[in-house]
């Protein structure tokens, strides 16, 4: 008689993400993510390096004249794919969640249902955020003036550890919906639910670059973060004092732009929606023209 053969499970090791590929840190470094028991091990994942997130720049300011050129109404088309994507492959994210964060189904559920929504409000300002914010401006001259947003080029992004997804979406959209492109270190506690996010990112048509998402350790990156020259902004959701000084620094190397949204987990459910983050990394350019011209 033949007895059915036993066989070793496949299990996944999550790599990085970066310029749309899927490679292993260049350091070889591969650690262990473990779930909010403390005990139980979830999966291994690969730990960003400096020179991974190097790469990342290299990627992100490639692609960064073709994004920002694209149409507002191709990018909300991006962005909402990105939502339907998430929202087919939510029982999955739901259970990466719960797994890495612990707490009910029901509340893994409705980050997932809260990450969807703000993918949605904000693929709906990729037109709007334009006409709201500019003007035109009186001058004392023949002439007309006007001062509109444009982007201000490759964003870094640093997660909170909770809740490591809705955090994560809700600080990446209001960045990439003007047309920069980003950098994201994923939550250093639970960092499963964002990589996993990135094989929808991967497969939503936004363009490799545009967005690319590390693993590892923030105090190993960050002092890179701030002193990277081709960096033009830093938004910061983890709440500590001893990271907010290293980023901050950054600022008088090369002018980066900061800004620090640390909300409690509460609150990320609660108003996670902020138009005027999208300020944060935006520029004002003012242009003239002379009248009858």
């Amino acid at each position: 008689m033949k007895t059915k053969s036993s066989r070793l499970s496949v299990r996944k090791t999550h790599k990085l993400f970066i310029g749309g590929a899927f490679p292993r840190s260049e350091s070889g470094r591969v650690l262990s993510a473990i779930a909010a028991d403390g005990v139980t091990a979830l999966g291994n994942y690969s730990q960003a390096s400096r020179k991974d997130f190097r790469d990342a720049v290299v990627k992100a300011r490639a692609v960064s004249g073709k994004w920002s050129g694209a149409s507002a109404f191709l990018r909300a088309q991006i962005l909402y794919r990105t939502a339907e994507l998430l929202e087919a492959r939510r029982d999955e994210l739901a259970a990466a969640v719960r797994d890495a964060v612990g707490g009910a189904e029901s509340r893994a559920q409705d980050e997932i249902s809260r990450s969807v929504d703000l993918l949605v409000h904000y693929a709906g300002w990729t037109d709007k955020f334009g006409p709201l914010f500019s003007s035109v401006n009186p001058v004392a001259s023949p002439h007309f003036n006007f001062t509109f947003p444009e982007p201000t080029g490759v964003v870094v992004i640093v997660c909170p550890d909770t809740p490591p997804l809705l955090a994560l979406c809700g600080l990446l959209a209001p960045v990439i919906l003007s047309g920069n492109t980003a950098i994201v270190l994923a939550s250093e506690r639970a960092p499963l639910p964002a990589l996993a996010f990135a094989e929808i990112v991967a497969t939503s048509d936004v363009p490799p670059g545009v967005v690319n998402i590390l693993a590892g350790s923030r105090a190993e990156l960050a002092p890179h973060f701030a002193s990277h020259m081709d960096v033009n902004a830093i938004v910061n959701g983890h709440a500590d004092a001893d990271l907010d000084r290293t980023l901050q620094a950054g600022s008088a190397t090369n002018l980066k732009r900061y800004a620090a949204h640390q909300l409690e987990p509460k609150r990320w459910f609660d108003t996670p929606e902020n138009t005027y983050w999208i300020l944060d990394t935006v520029e004002m350019k003012t242009a003239w023209h002379p009248v009858g011209v």
